[in-house]
């Protein structure tokens, strides 16, 4: 679980975070989402420690990890797993030494368990036949998932994901969206996901953060998003007319419920 109290951001003169207050819980598939330039993207960066916060506290299982000398926090970040927008392959690797590249940094494997390990995350993602080629032959959503096995060859705790469905079609936003929310499950990671797909937030939004001009304006699951009155949010979920009709459905089941 990760626990994130009373946290400030601010460039010079501006507040970009205004005392944020969020639980990611285990086992779960935790959103972020929110307009662009809300601070959802600078919110996770200091999850992780590429930004520092100007205050506040980010605990990973109750540790501080604001309050970690350097040598902490860089034995912290190999239980931690990240996926990035543009999957980051290296062009220049196969499929199988891009999944490798985290072991051979981070563990005492020898080369034949590593190999092993590797060909295993491979196959989670449906892609051991793909382990000879280069990203280049690959498709987007199969870099995607490339991006996912290299993610969780170091059996993470905590697994971060940027956008992962950004450029993919619908169909293979859908089937990324399964691979992490099965994975999550499966090794009940903690696992955080910035997002602006709101297919991604009506299937697989177990515990769901609306950040709202740098504050925290509302947490819930895909669910509660359906009926909740918070103005802010439906602004933004429902500003497309599907989403609109779904909420206006969803309405008319509640009251004739009620009624």
């Amino acid at each position: 679980m990760i626990q994130i109290k009373n946290l400030y951001k601010s460039f010079e003169d501006k507040d970009v975070l205004k005392d944020i207050n969020a639980t990611f819980e285990n086992g779960k598939t935790n959103l972020i989402i929110g307009q662009s330039g809300s601070g959802k993207t600078v919110l996770m960066k200091n999850i992780v420690g590429l930004l520092d916060p100007t205050s506040g506290e980010i605990l990973y299982d109750g540790r501080d990890f604001v309050a970690m000398s350097k040598r902490e926090k860089v034995l912290l970040r190999r239980e931690m797993g990240m996926i990035f927008q543009s999957a980051a392959l290296f062009d220049s690797m196969p499929v199988i030494e891009n999944v490798m590249f985290p072991l051979d940094m981070f563990s005492d494997m020898t080369l034949r368990d590593r190999t092993k390990r590797a060909q295993e995350c491979l196959d989670r993602v449906n892609l051991l036949d793909s382990q000879k080629k280069y990203p280049g032959e690959l498709s987007g959503g199969m870099q995607k998932r490339v991006a996912i096995a290299r993610a969780i060859a170091l059996n993470p705790k905590y697994l971060f994901c940027d956008e992962p469905n950004s450029g993919l079609d619908p169909k293979t936003s859908l089937v990324i969206d399964e691979l992490l929310h099965s994975i999550t499950q499966e090794y009940n990671t903690t696992t955080i996901i910035n997002t602006h797909d709101m297919n991604s937030v009506m299937g697989i939004g177990e515990n769901i953060i609306f950040i709202y001009k740098g504050t925290s304006a509302w947490t819930g699951n895909k669910d509660e998003i359906m009926t909740s009155e918070n103005k802010k949010l439906n602004d933004f979920i429902f500003a497309s007319d599907l989403f609109k009709k779904v909420k206006e459905e969803e309405m008319k089941e509640l009251n004739h419920n009620r009624s």
